[in-house]
């Protein structure tokens, strides 16, 4: 991989932000101070829900005087989280995060409303030719895309939207790319599921004459806690979508909590019913010495301490808990940090740049009294992944 030269984005999703006010507030309270302890430029990567791309493009010009506040701050932002489109923070978010889904014209407007903000705030904050990247649901939920023609019609909607950007692109200049995002327990989950997919997305582009834009505006974004929870082999799940010339447009940052033995070892699973909480779904993998996976939608304390026998006799369990990328252990529990290090070797081997950016949402709810301040905790993820980020680029170890 060629050596970027964008810098680390840190996703702003870790915090409340359903108004513009509310969304500059966080990056003057949190972002900005986290950047001067990091010591190094940091690109803001914002979640922008929808009613705060609704207030912006309600007035002329509000869009531009953000992106200019964003440089004012000293930050820039060359990529969106456009997944959860309402309320990430309120008190169950769950399932109701993947909604709406990419077969409801509401995910393809505020999607395509998000592409022209991010455009305006690579023009404002970024040098001339910076892509930009869009990350979004995985299609939807699993357990409520039932309807026959989900597929369907969400294949329609990815292939206007590949037009919208094209047309974007001709008219501006700006590439921006798509990044849908695998995820445990989603229609897209498994790398195996996301190249059927893009199979079938891209015989549909072809026969539409809309191929060439498919595949240059649609991709993924990697979450690395995301394959690690599913148990894959993370660095040959990305050469997998290299050799299906499936393009990860974005890369998240991110590791899973982890339990080895989970029979042997109550004094672990007793630390693992404490990150049960309300607002997000923990979707909890175990694999057994045969290679089997089980899966349940959601951690619970009734899992942690009593696991049924196919748990309870598993090798190892993972939980899609986002932890801080720096640590390895969380007390008696394990990270998933080392297959970030496969993952980010494997990425570094890619002939393109993938934008890179931490995203570790849930520090509002991670249990414990010992974790540090908010801003130092942003900053030692920050300057833990450019260790590894350098280590890897000069082949240390």
């Amino acid at each position: 991989m060629p050596q970027s030269s964008l810098p680390l984005s840190y996703c702003t999703n870790l915090h409340p932000g359903l108004t513009i006010a509310q969304v500059e507030r966080g990056l003057i309270d949190f972002t900005v101070p986290a950047g001067k302890q990091f010591g190094s430029p940091l690109a803001a990567g914002l979640w922008l829900a929808q009613p705060v791309i609704r207030e912006l493009v309600a007035e002329p010009d509000r869009v531009r005087r953000f992106a200019e506040r964003v440089g004012e701050l000293g930050l820039c932002t060359y990529t969106l989280n456009a997944f959860p489109f309402g309320d990430f923070h309120s008190e169950r978010v769950k399932e109701n995060v993947y909604l709406p889904d990419w077969t409801q014209t509401s995910r393809l407007d505020y999607s395509w409303d998000c592409a022209l903000v991010l455009a305006e705030l690579i023009r404002a904050t970024m040098p001339n030719g910076t892509e930009g990247s869009l990350s979004t649901v995985p299609l939807g939920f699993k357990a409520l895309a039932k309807a026959a023609e989900f597929e369907s019609n969400c294949i329609s909607n990815l292939i206007e939207f590949a037009r919208r950007l094209a047309r974007l692109e001709s008219e501006t200049g700006q590439v921006i790319r798509l990044s849908i995002e695998p995820e445990p327990c989603c229609v897209l989950e498994t790398t195996a599921e996301t190249v059927a997919f893009f199979g079938r997305l891209r015989d549909r582009a072809a026969n539409e004459n809309v191929l060439d834009a498919v595949n240059k505006y649609i991709g993924v974004c990697y979450d690395v806690c995301h394959q690690s929870v599913e148990f894959e082999d993370v660095a040959e799940s990305i050469a997998t979508l290299e050799r299906e010339s499936i393009r990860i447009n974005k890369v998240h940052i991110t590791c899973a909590l982890q339990l080895t033995l989970p029979e042997e070892n109550a004094v672990a699973r007793e630390a693992l019913a404490h990150f049960v909480e309300p607002r997000y779904l923990h979707q909890t993998f175990a694999k057994t010495a045969t290679g089997v996976v089980r899966s349940v939608l959601d951690l619970t304390a009734d899992l942690a301490r009593t696991p049924p026998a196919d748990f309870r006799n598993a090798d190892c369990w993972r939980v899609h808990f986002h932890v801080p990328v720096n640590a390895e252990r969380i007390g008696p529990l394990e990270t998933t940090r080392e297959d970030l290090k496969l993952a980010l070797a494997a990425v570094h081997k890619l002939a393109y740049l993938p934008h890179l950016e931490v995203e570790t949402y849930t520090w509002n709810v991670l249990p414990g009294a010992d974790k540090p301040d908010l801003v130092t905790g942003l900053a030692m993820e920050l300057a833990a992944t450019r260790t590894l980020l350098n280590q890897i680029s000069t082949g240390i170890n």
